[in-house]
């Protein structure tokens, strides 16, 4: 089976280095950092921390170079869905390709661009140390499911779960993803930007009484919009965040808005709390906290000009 990464960030690193440790996987990444697809290719993928992996990992900065693929892996931030997948989609037109990205809409845009779609939401989290380096920081499941407008066969969404379980990241097939993939948005949506606008880590977020408190009305309010459009849950967000909260967790993890912020990189907030905001416009539910964290953050970015 022959895998490419596309976005070999740090949540793609992860799952390229550990794919990469199966006999029967052969893995490709795709990034358009040269000095990151240079160490790789010199030294393979490391990652330490969680685990110790080295994994033999084939990069490339250029689509050319991808053969046919079996699946694909989309791991880029959600605002470079569109440039990713149109490059590397030659790759994939006998393939099936997995968007494990933060927020909505991904989907949506690799099926442009690919006929059979997976719907996927994970929760391990790392982050870039090095090039050629990534410091695997939070363990986590992953679900599988088909897109439903253009969906890939069960099979081959069994296939990819269980190579995945096999490689030390634990995934599982559903036949309905949308209930795990917005309990992961309003997890992200309701503590990322909280802990990037004040530079705290998810559990010192929510350690203060205050910030927990918005934290939850950000959650009441993305739950009334995945119930608006009859999408059920399959865990409450709160207890996610509670969990995560654990010093044996992500209490120390620092999101991946607060990364880019401290980066002054584009933040994904418009497909996390932006997603939240159009989905409610769209089915009349307030947001009124969604919107006020989405101004914030874009006033952020715009101060950085």
């Amino acid at each position: 089976m022959r895998v490419c990464v596309v976005g070999c960030g740090a949540v793609g690193s992860l799952f390229a280095a550990n794919l990469a440790r199966l006999g029967d996987v052969e893995v490709w990444a795709y990034d358009l950092a040269r000095d990151h697809v240079d160490a790789v290719n010199r030294h393979g993928l490391r990652l330490s921390g969680a685990e110790d992996v080295v994994g033999s990992v084939r990069a490339t900065s250029d689509f050319a170079d991808l053969p046919s693929c079996d699946f694909g892996i989309v791991a880029t931030k959600a605002m470079h869905t569109e440039a990713a997948i149109e490059a590397t989609a030659a790759a994939f037109t006998e393939g099936a390709v997995a968007s494990v990205q933060n927020g909505v809409g991904n989907e949506e845009t690799i099926a442009r661009h690919a006929e059979r779609v997976i719907r996927g939401t994970t929760f391990p989290a790392g982050r870039l140390v090095e090039p050629g380096h990534v410091r695997w920081e939070v363990k986590g499941d992953t679900t599988l499911g088909p897109f439903e407008p253009s969906p890939a066969p069960p099979e081959a969404i069994a296939i990819l779960a269980d190579a995945c379980t096999r490689a030390g990241l634990p995934a599982t097939a559903v036949p309905d993803a949308r209930g795990p993939q917005w309990r992961k948005v309003i997890f992200n949506a309701a503590t990322n930007p909280v802990g990037a606008l004040t530079g705290l880590t998810h559990g010192r977020v929510c350690e203060d009484s205050a910030l927990r408190r918005l934290v939850t009305g950000l959650v009441h309010e993305g739950k009334a919009v995945a119930a608006a459009q009859q999408i059920e849950l399959d865990a409450d967000p709160e207890e996610l965040i509670d969990h995560a909260a654990r010093p044996d967790v992500a209490y120390d993890h620092k999101a991946s808005m607060l990364q880019d912020v401290e980066a002054r990189r584009a933040t994904e907030v418009d497909y996390l709390n932006g997603g939240i905001v159009r989905f409610g416009r769209e089915h009349g539910v307030a947001t009124p906290l969604n919107e006020a964290i989405l101004a914030l953050v874009k006033g952020l970015e715009r101060s950085w000009a």
